[in-house]
């Protein structure tokens, strides 16, 4: 009882967290023409109701989205709505999906388990951009983690029909599409292509294919409007990447200028070979060897392969790679609230160009706080608690004085994180130089993508070097 009790309470706290964000500023206020996500989700509403499909019901008012007319449309009324709606949207989907996550954590106590709901709850990334920017991420995350849950306990059915729903409402999903399709591949070819296994690959096709005609049925009414939606799902004419993003291409074309020299159908070549080179190890291994650990750690792995080397990643995408980093903070606390700081870290441009600077602050303080108070992350630097003894026994056969690794990761997490806040600092206090209006923004994307290379090696090491997949590990029941 006492456990439900204080599990409440944290899902009171996130709630507050979130709501006290969504009052402050917000993306685009008052700023035309643009005017930034908030006006770009209302737009979605207005063609919504008026093109082309002609069945929608309005419940609501029509002034909001009158076609054309409600341009550039702020009302308190609309405003409200609008932040109502993402909290309704965590609170139905996102919310209960970590507190159940957390609560099926086995070899941990039950004061862990909810230190644990609290950290994921106060995770800044999240709050700032679905409440600073109206994204309603929770949704298609929240999804994507009730699929976790399904294939993790075994019910892979419910799970594939989860995240099913998540890639159908945001095409991002497919950060985690090929996790999803090894593990669940990988189990069919355990159990017996010739048996059992086979049964469950056409159970799986026939869950995917019909969920997907659901979603799609009514765009299927003319051949024009599918095409329309999928070019806007893959908007392939906006180039290699768009603004400051902290991913390879974007750090990369400070010192050569990739989108000018290639023509356009080099650059997705290269884009796409670059991904999947670099995810496909980890996916192989979860083939050959699936695990809920693998698992979670090849979600981590192919979601930041993604970020870092696909074709038209916004900053927001980051959030892809901060969920699955969100669920195996128990295992690795200290290398986990790292990343997390530093994803936050990477939106800044964004967050500041939106007035969301003292949200900023705030909740990325209060996540640090709690994660340190509840795992005590500075304790928690050896090579066995940050899983790296295998790789470390590994090399030592070859360097036997190689026995300084973990202390070598305390003093680049203490680089990072003294990085992180003076650039924090002088992006807020200083003026750039008239000749590079963008410094500042450009250095917070070149160290966020650096720190981010860094943890994709990390997260594959864990992953090929784990010997014992399915043993000694925070299982899910």
């Amino acid at each position: 009882m006492e456990k439900w009790y204080l599990m409440t309470v944290v899902v009171l706290i996130g709630l507050t967290v979130r709501w006290t964000v969504s009052l402050n500023s917000y993306s685009g206020a008052g700023k035309p023409p643009m005017f930034g996500d908030y006006e770009a989700q209302r737009h979605w509403q207005e063609i919504t109701f008026n093109l082309p499909v002609k069945q929608w019901a309005k419940f609501i008012n029509p002034d909001w989205i009158a076609l054309h007319t409600s341009r550039g449309y702020e009302s308190q009324a609309h405003k409200l709505f609008m932040r109502t709606t993402v909290l309704i949207a965590d609170l139905l989907i996102y919310i209960p999906a970590v507190v159940l996550y957390c609560c099926c954590l086995k070899e941990i106590s039950t004061k862990k388990k909810i230190a644990n709901a609290l950290c994921i709850l106060l995770y800044p990334g999240l709050i700032l951009i679905d409440y600073g920017h109206f994204q309603y991420n929770s949704v298609s995350l929240g999804f994507a983690l009730w699929g976790v849950l399904g294939i993790s306990c075994d019910c892979d059915l419910l799970g594939s029909l989860a995240f099913c729903l998540a890639i159908n409402y945001k095409q991002m999903e497919l950060y985690h599409a090929l996790p999803f399709f090894c593990f669940l591949l990988g189990k069919c070819f355990k159990k017996g292509l010739k048996g059992k296994g086979f049964v469950l690959l056409v159970k799986l096709a026939c869950i995917v294919v019909a969920s997907f005609v659901l979603c799609w049925l009514p765009f299927f009414t003319e051949r024009e409007q599918t095409l329309q939606v999928l070019r806007r799902l893959f908007p392939v004419d906006r180039g290699l990447f768009e603004d400051k993003v902290a991913n390879i291409w974007c750090s990369f074309n400070v010192f050569l200028k990739i989108k000018d020299i290639l023509p356009r159908h080099i650059q997705l070549i290269m884009s796409f070979c670059s991904t999947f080179l670099s995810l496909l190890p980890a996916c192989i291994k979860l083939i050959l060897q699936p695990s809920s650990k693998g698992f979670k750690f090849t979600l981590v792995s192919c979601a930041l392969s993604f970020f870092l080397f696909s074709f038209q990643v916004h900053e927001k995408s980051i959030l892809l790679v901060s969920l699955p980093v969100c669920l195996v903070l128990s295992e690795i606390p200290f290398m986990s609230t790292w990343f997390l700081l530093v994803s936050t870290f990477s939106m800044l441009p964004l967050l500041l160009k939106d007035e969301l600077l003292m949200p900023s602050v705030v909740t990325t303080m209060a996540f640090f706080i709690a994660c340190v108070t509840s795992f005590s992350i500075f304790e928690k630097t050896s090579e066995e608690e940050l899983q790296l003894k295998s790789f470390s026994i590994s090399v030592r056969k070859y360097l036997p004085c190689f026995t300084f690794l973990s202390r070598i990761i305390q003093y680049l997490f203490l680089i990072s994180v003294i990085t992180m806040v003076l650039l924090t600092l002088m992006t807020v206090t200083l003026d750039p130089p008239q000749k590079l209006p963008d410094l500042f923004s450009v250095l917070v994307c070149f160290v966020s993508c650096l720190n981010f290379l860094f943890f994709l090696v990390y997260f594959n090491i864990i992953i090929m070097w784990d010997s014992k997949s399915g043993r000694n590990q925070k299982k899910i029941s």
